[in-house]
């Protein structure tokens, strides 16, 4: 008696279960490893160097307001202790930029700038001298918050949201095309993006080359880092018929193992690409500042550039067609590990730039700032259709606009949990997402 044939449909369940399994783990991982409450004193064993203060009241100490210093080499927050209190160590004597957040402060409490010249007397500058340590006090007092209005804040959290959107669309289509490649739930991803930030660090900080130079490397190293991935992993793997759970977990491993070697390397503090922290660069066009601008700019031409591939060129039609049925393409008489090969050096590149760009949105770089929009990714893969490019284009932009604009209504540091929600949500009513296709099994 002959056996039925095996539909494309049943061999997708697996994946569909693969990528399932891949978003309950990083729900729980990333719960699980939220970051420690902030203290009143942050980096000083690590640093030679300190910026301190006190917040005092009408003479009076104010516990719990909260104090960053960005610089270079440096992005940290401390939260002032019963004394009204706070230190952080910096690793250098350069100039930083110290931010006091109003709205930790007491209700009709502002920062009260006596001279008049400051507009923003929250906000300042303290360079630290030959002493190694900058105070850097604020003045507290009734009086008017520098505030935007409601309608302000709606349009200048949607251009946030939209260039973070557009900046997750270039880490979730190569995630989304590996996956609809290869059936692949690939967490170690996230090192990919990781891995084109650490790289502009080490040649245009470290090394001090040009900034356009270093990026460049960077985008090349990542391709090649995209490649080197297939060729010396997935490959062989997939050549021993090895299942897509058993890879997943091995992405699982991968992703562990890359991100404690970026913090054997580059350490556990997080630091600043070039002109990331920069004012020179603020502009008043709806919060963005010409970095963002240009960022925004970037993703557009980058992301039209993946779409002309895709629908254009015969190499991205190939692709689409391995995406679709790998067997019906195969047969056709593509060469499918070709594609896939081309798949991964595309995905390192995009994850790459990703990344670069990540570094300048937070702002800064660490050893697992990768792992921190995982999550992220994945929601917006699922949100728009497993395997899918255009699907995780538009998933990315609802998540990046969901998640900016959240904070209207919720804590800022609460607004990643959103696209928990949102992948909930969409797997409950919709599981194949927007614009994924029913499937039928059997």
């Amino acid at each position: 008696m002959a056996h039925a044939a095996t539909t494309p449909t049943s061999r997708r369940w697996p994946r569909l279960v693969a990528t399932l399994l891949a978003v309950l783990f990083a729900a729980v991982a990333l719960l699980s490893a939220s970051p420690a409450h902030a203290t009143s004193q942050v980096g000083l064993d690590d640093n030679e160097f300190q910026v301190s203060g006190i917040v005092r009241l009408d003479g009076e100490p104010l516990e719990g307001v909260r104090i960053t210093v960005e610089g270079p080499g440096q992005s940290a927050e401390a939260i002032t202790n019963a004394e009204g209190r706070w230190a952080i160590g910096v690793p250098e004597r350069e100039t930083y930029t110290v931010t006091l957040d109003e709205s930790t402060l007491p209700e009709g409490i502002a920062v009260i700038d006596e001279s008049g010249e400051n507009p923003t007397p929250n906000i300042r500058e303290a360079t630290v001298g030959p002493s190694g340590n900058v105070p850097s006090n604020f003045f507290i007092g009734e009086g008017q918050r520098n505030t935007t209005s409601v309608g302000g804040q709606i349009v200048d959290r949607f251009f946030l949201g939209l260039n973070f959107g557009l900046l997750l669309a270039l880490v979730a289509i190569g995630l989304s095309l590996v996956f609809g490649t290869t059936g692949l739930s690939n967490f170690a991803h996230a090192e990919l993006v990781a891995f084109g930030a650490i790289m502009v660090l080490v040649f245009g900080v470290f090394l001090e080359f040009p900034l356009p130079l270093a990026i460049l490397i960077a985008l090349i190293l990542s391709m090649a880092m995209g490649w080197a991935n297939d060729a010396a992993l997935w490959k062989p793997l997939r050549k021993r018929g090895v299942g897509l759970i058993p890879m997943m977990i091995v992405s699982i491993g991968l992703s562990l193992a890359g991100r404690y070697i970026y913090q054997f390397f580059i350490g556990g503090e997080t630091r600043q690409l070039p002109f990331a922290t920069s004012t020179q660069f603020s502009t008043d066009f709806f919060g963005l500042s010409w970095i963002d601008i240009a960022s925004m700019l970037i993703s557009i031409v980058v992301l039209l550039a993946v779409a002309y591939f895709l629908l254009r060129t015969r190499l991205g039609k190939a692709t689409r067609a391995v995406s679709d049925n790998p067997a019906l393409a195969a047969a056709s008489g593509i060469d499918v590990d070709r594609v896939i090969r081309i798949v991964w050096v595309m995905a390192g590149g995009l994850a790459g730039l990703g990344g670069i760009l990540w570094g300048y949105f937070r702002p800064g770089v660490s050893w697992d700032m990768g792992f921190q929009i995982l999550l992220l990714t994945f929601a917006a893969v699922v949100l728009g259709g497993l395997g899918t490019a255009f699907g995780a284009l538009i998933g990315s932009i609802i998540v990046g606009l969901f998640v900016e604009m959240s904070t209207l209504v919720i804590a800022a540091d609460m607004k990643y949990v959103g696209a928990l929600v949102v992948l909930i949500v969409v797997l409950l009513l919709r599981p194949q997402g927007l614009l994924g296709r029913k499937e039928r099994i059997g």
